[in-house]
């Protein structure tokens, strides 16, 4: 069963959620206590959710951040030590640091987007070493490039210069579709190899 199926369990205990404390229910769940954690979900999901709530503002993303601090509570729950901390507490931390991490990337992207922006407002007018890093890299591909088989560098070239799906390229070469998928591939390789791209 996974966590995101564990939060919509009623928890089935003899004891209501109320009466157990977060510390208690948090060190049943890292036993492996579905119920437990079913309950601590009950107990604690308006606290987190409101928390990320005021930070973020946007239900939606709220809603994905609070199931997400969920899944790492499920996930950490066996290293959970009540001796060092409050359950709620670091439940609570885990969340503050879930939005503000998700704030964080938005406002990258945002920057991101912002100097793309003025990138062309400017008029295109890359940036020098921007120019050069992008004509030494053309260079380095083509180095590679000049390094396959005539048939793969064909094959790469129309698909990615040329923009032509490989059926297109396939019936300009007059070659079977595999044959073009098998060059491409392997041409593919080798130029990763050539580049030293890892994947």
């Amino acid at each position: 069963m996974t966590p995101a199926m564990l939060v919509l369990v009623a928890p089935e205990t003899e004891t209501p959620a109320q009466a157990i404390t977060p510390d208690a229910l948090l060190v049943r769940a890292g036993s492996g206590d579905q119920e437990a954690f079913a309950a601590l979900y009950d107990a604690m999901a308006p606290r987190v959710l409101g928390l990320v709530r005021r930070l973020l503002v946007d239900p939606a993303q709220s809603e994905e951040v609070a199931q997400e601090v969920f899944l790492e509570v499920w996930q950490q729950a066996p290293r959970f030590d009540p001796a060092k901390g409050a359950a709620a507490a670091w439940m609570l931390t885990l969340a503050h640091r879930r939005a503000v991490d998700r704030i964080r990337s938005a406002q990258s992207a945002r920057d991101r987007d912002v100097a793309a922006g003025h990138r062309e407002l400017a008029g295109d007018v890359p940036d020098p070493s921007e120019s050069v890093e992008i004509r030494l890299e053309h260079e380095r591909v083509a180095r590679a490039l000049g390094g396959l088989a005539d048939a793969q560098r064909e094959s790469i070239e129309l698909a990615y210069y040329g923009g032509l799906t490989q059926r297109e390229i396939a019936e300009r070469l007059d070659v079977p579709l595999g044959t073009v998928k098998t060059r491409i591939r392997d041409g593919m390789g080798r130029l990763r190899d050539a580049l030293g791209v890892t994947t």
